[in-house]
């Protein structure tokens, strides 16, 4: 290894900072070397291409996020918290993340990059936020906090195998449907984060981080769980 190389993570932090000017399709190993002040063949010797510079920060966006979630759902866990109280933490956590870094947000979770496919390295990372969702759920299940629903989703199979597994095997009735309950929460997610992060609802509602954790209980009431929306920050 060169002692003088530049650190992968000096490279990454630069080209972070150019994400929310440039967006993903405009990152390539040339503008971050002439932002950031380094030889082309310094950023090259990293990441030759511009695919392996935006795989390396979809995978660190994927695991600082999903990181994020952990831990408030864990401490929420440790004090005692219910389910939907550990959901409210965990997915605050998300938003919180997400406002914080407008340019990793959009580089996971908004427009596809033009010509840029993202490789199986991006897949366990990308699995951390519904794995927390869906550890929620599952605890939800076990802990009998979840009612159940008013209507059954169609029996014809939906899920693909990976998605059965990471919740740990398909329910029995009444929440045999519970794993796709569980992706339409995720998606739901998803997309409220989009609105608030892009400006979405701004004009509006007069208080998106309320108006977050509402939505977050709406959300929750398709899986049959109660968000207490009193619940500590």
């Amino acid at each position: 290894m060169d002692d003088n190389a530049i650190p992968d993570a000096v490279i990454k932090e630069a080209a972070r900072r150019l994400l929310p000017r440039l967006g993903a399709a405009g990152l390539s190993p040339d503008a971050v070397a002439g932002d950031g002040g380094f030889a082309l063949a310094d950023v090259e010797a990293a990441f030759p291409h511009r695919d392996d510079l935006l795989t390396a920060l979809v995978i660190d966006a994927y695991d600082a996020s999903g990181a994020a979630m952990e831990q408030a759902d864990r401490a929420a866990a440790d004090a005692g918290a219910s389910a939907g109280a550990r959901l409210l933490a965990a997915t605050r956590a998300l938003r919180q993340w997400s406002f914080a870094h407008p340019g990793e947000f959009t580089l996971i979770y908004g427009s596809p990059v033009p010509g840029y496919h993202a490789p199986q390295d991006t897949v366990l990372p990308a699995s951390r936020t519904p794995a927390v969702l869906a550890g929620i759920v599952r605890s939800a299940l076990e802990a009998g906090e979840l009612t159940p629903p008013r209507r059954a989703l169609p029996t014809t199979p939906l899920l693909l195998p990976a998605a059965v597994e990471l919740f740990g095997g398909v329910p029995e009735a009444p929440f045999s449907d519970l794993i796709e309950r569980g992706i339409v929460l995720w998606s739901n997610l998803i997309g409220l984060l989009v609105f608030q992060v892009f400006s979405r609802t701004h004009d509006s509602v007069k208080d998106e981080a309320a108006f977050f954790d509402c939505a977050v209980a709406v959300a929750a009431e398709s899986i049959g769980l109660t968000v207490p929306l009193d619940a500590d920050a």
